[in-house]
């Protein structure tokens, strides 16, 4: 099976031309397919009455939670859901209540969804040795990595640096936390920095601000399946549907795209 997909611009790039990595928490170092957020997205929605479809959930994947919650109010059949039901457009008092009942209920599934991804402790280290430094970024708020960060630490996986998303004026797509990552490993110019992330947004982010970019088509927020999920589909199913996916990242601007974080060190 392919594990690295190449857009022309990095035909030749190596992952020791870096300084540094900024990596996102769901769905690439951690919670094998971004289920924590899917779920908790789902339930939020159906105690309002609406029924949202995981693809419904995962489409805005990356984004703030709040900015995320925003945008699926924003598709239509769920916009004319809540219009069915409440009589009216939704607001933003409207976005900021279910973001309220988001948080906890988040908080709550969290431990169950925070085991690192196999290969992802090995390769970090792999790639600390060639004198890589590694932050983070995530949608999820301080108070969410606050739960998140100590149980991946114990694990083996603890990165310099985690900026989360109420720590910067936006989330992604915006750059900002990519650029406060850099500045918190103390590194520029940011095409020293590799941004790497399992979904559109954090891909957007990390062009926004001027790195490379890495995107993860197997074990996140795009092929959408747990580790079992992933494991039983046939070979060629498999293959078939993380070629589709590494199409589509590269076509958003991604340079690369990798299986897993397992095959960074392969670049």
């Amino acid at each position: 099976m392919k594990h690295i997909w190449r857009s022309p611009a990095a035909s030749s790039f190596s992952i020791g031309e870096l300084r540094g990595l900024v990596l996102d928490w769901a769905g690439t170092t951690i919670d094998y397919g971004s289920q924590a957020p899917v779920e908790v997205f789902r339930a939020v929605f159906q105690k309002i009455g609406i029924e949202v479809t995981e693809a419904e959930a995962r489409g805005p994947m990356g984004q703030a939670k709040i900015d995320h919650i925003r945008a699926m109010l924003e598709i239509q059949r769920i916009q004319s859901k809540w219009q069915s039901i409440f009589g009216r457009p939704s607001r933003q008092e409207d976005v900021e209540d279910l973001y309220e009942s988001f948080l906890p209920l988040q908080k709550t599934v969290l431990a169950d969804h925070s085991e690192v991804i196999p290969g992802v402790v090995d390769a970090i280290k792999s790639l600390q040795r060639q004198g890589i430094k590694i932050a983070s970024t995530t949608g999820y708020t301080r108070e969410l990595m606050d739960v998140v960060e100590p149980l991946a630490a114990a694990q083996g996986y603890a990165p310099k640096a985690t900026v989360c998303s109420d720590e910067v004026v936006a989330g992604r797509p915006a750059p900002w936390q990519v650029y406060r990552a850099a500045e918190k490993l103390g590194i520029y110019p940011m095409s020293k920095i590799a941004v790497v992330d399992d979904s559109i947004a954090g891909i957007q982010s990390g062009l926004h601000a001027g790195c490379w970019t890495i995107a993860v088509a197997m074990t996140g927020n795009a092929l959408g399946l747990d580790r079992a999920s992933c494991e039983a589909l046939a070979p060629s199913e498999l293959e078939d549907r993380l070629e589709r996916i590494a199409d589509d990242f590269l076509a958003q601007g991604a340079h690369l795209v990798v299986s897993s974080v397992a095959d960074i060190s392969r670049i």
